[in-house]
């Protein structure tokens, strides 16, 4: 079991990855996330009976894990970094002009609520409908009325972006 396990994991990295990389930004916090889904993970593996895809079952438990964790990071004080100007270290971003439409778009989903990154990430992995639904535990046709209204948002956003 702990050999399929280990596989498992091995095999979906880049998956667990990219939900760390949607809920946290800096590495030790990404990291400390990738342990706690592999945690959660191999807590509820005897469990998983295989009646659903396996990326589905890794998707839910890396989003439920991460969730929960961003809902629990957000009730304790701020922590705050300390900035290149009070270091008086150049910021290198200054010198790249800012026109990456990837970039823009990211820091719109930045924006969004944690359920709407979830949902925008599934679709943009390209899961179905029916797949995402059956991950994040909403209907078919909420996930269309969801997409639609993410969608709105994410043009107001870039929208209000590039003004």
């Amino acid at each position: 079991m702990e050999k399929d396990f280990i596989q498992l994991i091995n095999t979906n990295r880049a998956l667990i990855y990219k939900v760390c990389n949607l809920y946290c930004h800096v590495d030790d916090d990404k990291k400390d996330l990738f342990q706690e889904i592999v945690l959660q993970l191999w807590t509820s593996y005897p469990n998983f009976r295989q009646e659903a895809k396996t990326t589905t079952w890794l998707y839910r438990v890396a989003l439920n894990t991460a969730i929960s964790n961003f809902r629990k990071e957000s009730r304790k004080p701020e922590r705050s970094a300390i900035s290149a100007n009070e270091l008086q270290i150049p910021d290198m971003n200054l010198y790249q002009p800012e026109t990456d439409k990837v970039s823009l778009l990211q820091r719109a989903i930045e924006k969004l609520s944690e359920i709407e990154k979830a949902i925008i990430m599934l679709y943009m992995d390209d899961k179905s409908y029916d797949d995402i639904a059956e991950i994040i535990g909403i209907t078919h046709s909420n996930v269309g009325v969801r997409l639609n209204r993410i969608k709105t948002k994410l043009e107001k956003i870039i929208k209000a972006e590039e003004i």
